[in-house]
This record gives C-alpha cells, sequence and structure tokens, in this order.
C-alpha cells in the first residue's frame, strides 16, 4: 500500500473516489452516516482548497482504499473553532485533521499511523503549534454497536493526543436508520507538535 499527497489535477481526478470512500466507510458504527455522493464531492472540493490543506490517499494496485485530510483550523465553520477558543486556544495555533477513512480489509498495516505522520508532518512544515481532530460520541449501549467493537482512543493516546474534558461541539447529519439529520456531539483530541 502507498499513500501520497492529492494536488492539483490528481486531486480532482480522484475527488468521486474519495466520495464514496468516505460513504462507504462512514456507514459504519460509531458514525453510521447516511451521505450523498453530491455532498460528498463538494465537501472534498472545499476542503482541497482550504488555507494548508492536505490530502493522502492509500492506494493498492491503482486503488484508492483510504485517505485522510487536514487543514487550518481557523476558516471552519464556527462549530470547529468555538470550542478551542472558549478553551483558551488560540485557533491559529491549530491544524485540524479531519477524517482517516480506511477500508476494513487494509486496516492494522500501518496506515494510520502513517495517515498522522503525514499530516502532523505537515503542520509542523506549516507553524502550527497544535494538531487536532474529533471523534463522534455514541452511548455504549448504542444498538447499533458491533459486539466486537473496539474504539481508537488508545491509538490516538499513543499518538500523544488526549480527549479536552468538555471541550465538545455538535454536528448534524443523518443517521443510516433514522428518517433525518439530527446532532451527534463530537468530542476534541489535542495534541502539542514537537
Amino acid at each position: 500500500m502507498q499513500i501520497h499527497k492529492l494536488t492539483g489535477a490528481g486531486l480532482e481526478s480522484a475527488l468521486k473516489d474519495l466520495a464514496r470512500l468516505r460513504i462507504e466507510v462512514f456507514r459504519d458504527f460509531p458514525y453510521l452516516y447516511d451521505g450523498s455522493l453530491s455532498y460528498e464531492e463538494d465537501y472534498m472540493k472545499g476542503l482541497a482548497g482550504a488555507k494548508d490543506a492536505i490530502i493522502a490517499a492509500a492506494e493498492e494496485d491503482g486503488r484508492t482504499v483510504g485517505c485522510a485530510t487536514g487543514s487550518a483550523l481557523a476558516g471552519h465553520h464556527g462549530e470547529f473553532t468555538a470550542p478551542f477558543a472558549s478553551h483558551d486556544y488560540d485557533p491559529a495555533e491549530v491544524f485540524y485533521c479531519g477524517e482517516s477513512v480506511l477500508l476494513p480489509a487494509y486496516r492494522g498495516r500501518g496506515a494510520g499511523h502513517k495517515f498522522f505522520d503525514f499530516r502532523e508532518a505537515h503542520a509542523v512544515e506549516c507553524g502550527y503549534k497544535y494538531s487536532a481532530f474529533c471523534a463522534v460520541v455514541r452511548p455504549p449501549d448504542h444498538p447499533r454497536k458491533p459486539a466486537d467493537y473496539s474504539p481508537l482512543d488508545a491509538f490516538w493516546e499513543k499518538r500523544g493526543y488526549r480527549k479536552i474534558p468538555g471541550m465538545v461541539a455538535s454536528f448534524r447529519w443523518k443517521d443510516i436508520d433514522q428518517p433525518q439529520e439530527s446532532e451527534h456531539p463530537m468530542q476534541f483530541w489535542l495534541r502539542e507538535l514537537a
């Protein structure tokens, strides 16, 4: 599996694949996201144009099997920046790691670490003090939680991230088993960059 940065024409030609990948991976627990291709393509285009944006794609045998995104936190919607300002972090000093999505068959082969390495190195090069991301919070007894589900908290902690108590935002999307969009709490994790 190879991971490389997508820019320019390479990014444009990969947008549909990346949008499909996000929809496929985020349908699973804990996100349970019922997305649309048009929304996802617009989202990826917008992300590609954000300040200090980076999109890393994992490919194997010419097929995109994963991607990770990141950009400046400043410039995101207020839902992203407000929790940082209210916890005395300057949003201008924070690099936001968006999603890391990887098809199940390719997990456990180091791509998750490479995605973070790639984005954190980019953040350091761009002069950011912190790296952050957020993850959906679901109740422990959620009816769609698989019996073998294992949260990624230990992985993130080994990478130096920590949950910031009370640093939570709320985002709307439609769950796969719901008739309409609803609010979902998202917990922010943060680490100071070297």
